[in-house]
């Protein structure tokens, strides 16, 4: 694996993992009633590589599943994600 693909694979884990805590801390507030991650924040994180994980805290947490621009969103955008880096590692 190239140099550039090893930062690539470290970048989107670690955009990952972030939004996979993110989705479960909010998951957590929301039961406990606690302040709660905006909205626009999790999906800025989604944006910058991270709707794998938010897709699957999503469904596991069984959270955000009532929002349309959640249920639909964060898996196409997941796609997305998925399929631009099938298409980077066949390139090379």
């Amino acid at each position: 694996m190239p140099l550039w693909g090893l930062i690539l694979f470290t970048y989107f884990s670690v955009m990952n993992v972030t939004m996979y805590l993110m989705m479960w801390t909010d998951k957590r507030r929301a039961v406990e009633e606690k302040w709660r991650i905006k909205e626009s924040t999790l999906w800025t994180v989604a944006f910058l590589g991270g709707a794998v994980g938010g897709w699957l805290a999503m469904r596991l947490f069984r959270h955000k599943t009532q929002h349309k621009a959640f249920s639909i969103g964060l898996p196409g955008l997941s796609i997305v994600y998925l399929t631009l880096l099938l298409l980077l590692e066949g390139m090379f």
